[in-house]
């Protein structure tokens, strides 16, 4: 998906995501990173900037890539009005330069699952690495295939929120482990009427065994790989998958 396609998207993209628990994923990195106070934090795929600000407020020194621009523009609105200092730039993930000196890089709630070829994430994890300073560490998660090939073809998914409302049509991608979605957002204007927006997404995740011989071949140490916020090994049912790997 490419920037543009986003646009709508970033307009509630913060209403969607509203039970996403920001502050255990904050958590996590602090367990992982140590005290933050001073730490340079590289926050990939960051969106609106909702776990940039957590960051920031926890002490780290945060700067922030996403492919959107109108993400970027929320997240940078939110770091205005909060007083907050961090950076945010434009770019693919997969093609992120000029970045070095890092302690921590974190790629959260599923971004990497839109990076959809295998060498594309080599190129990610390849960005990362040479952002990091060494013993630096990088966190992120996945999907994972139980839920890529059960839980997300259980659709169509609705809600219906007080400022708008989706239709989420979910199939089969044509790569192993992918699913596309079509998005049906209406989302209400001033004047009581609501505007309908479509959108297009594709997702892929990869083994948990790809994504640590992607790792090792760049150079990292795997860490820990747990699941669902529970510190314990993947099983054949988890839905989310955490890494953390050191340089």
């Amino acid at each position: 998906m490419n920037g543009e396609s986003y646009r709508a998207f970033a307009s509630v993209y913060d209403l969607l995501m509203e039970d996403i628990p920001y502050g255990r994923y904050a958590e996590r990195v602090l367990e992982a990173a140590g005290p933050a106070g001073g730490q340079r934090l590289l926050d990939i795929g960051c969106g609106t900037g909702v776990l940039t600000e957590r960051f920031a407020r926890d002490g780290f020194r945060v700067t922030g890539i996403d492919l959107s621009g109108d993400m970027l523009a929320a997240a940078r609105e939110r770091f205005g009005e909060s007083g907050l200092d961090g950076e945010f730039f434009e770019q693919p993930m997969q093609e992120m330069e000029g970045h070095s000196g890092y302690d921590v890089a974190v790629i959260a709630i599923d971004s990497l699952n839109y990076v959809t070829e295998a060498e594309e994430v080599a190129a990610v994890f390849r960005h990362a690495y040479d952002a990091l300073n060494p013993g630096g560490r990088l966190l992120f998660d996945v999907h994972s295939p139980y839920k890529m090939t059960e839980l997300f073809l259980e659709g169509p998914f609705t809600a219906d929120l007080e400022d708008v409302s989706y239709i989420w049509h979910t199939y089969p991608g044509d790569e192993p482990l992918s699913v596309e979605s079509e998005i049906s957002f209406f989302i209400r204007r001033q004047d009581g009427l609501y505007e309908r927006h479509e959108e297009f997404h594709l997702q892929r995740t990869f083994t948990p065994d790809t994504y640590n011989r992607l790792l090792e071949e760049t150079g990292f140490t795997i860490r820990s790989v747990t699941a669902d916020w529970t510190g314990d090994p993947p099983s054949e049912n988890s839905e989310r998958i955490f890494f953390h790997a050191v340089k």
